[in-house]
């Protein structure tokens, strides 16, 4: 049967279309003063999750010697 299963990523990138189209609505009624704030908002947040991300990096585990017996 060639059924897509529910939360499919084409189904996923529809809904974040609408939301996006939603938040574009939302900041034309609210002016540009509250756009630029969204803005602020957005780019300070993804600040935060880049300096979190960067942050905790783990160490590259070290490489196995292989010994020979002589």
């Amino acid at each position: 049967m060639n059924c897509r299963r529910y939360g499919s990523k084409p189904t996923l990138a529809l809904w974040m279309l609408v939301a996006l189209a939603d938040v574009a609505i939302v900041a034309t009624a609210l002016g540009p003063v509250a756009v630029l704030l969204l803005a602020g908002l957005v780019v300070a947040a993804g600040g935060v999750y880049a300096a979190r991300s960067l942050g905790h990096r783990a160490p590259a585990p070290a490489k196995a010697v292989a010994r020979r017996r002589a």
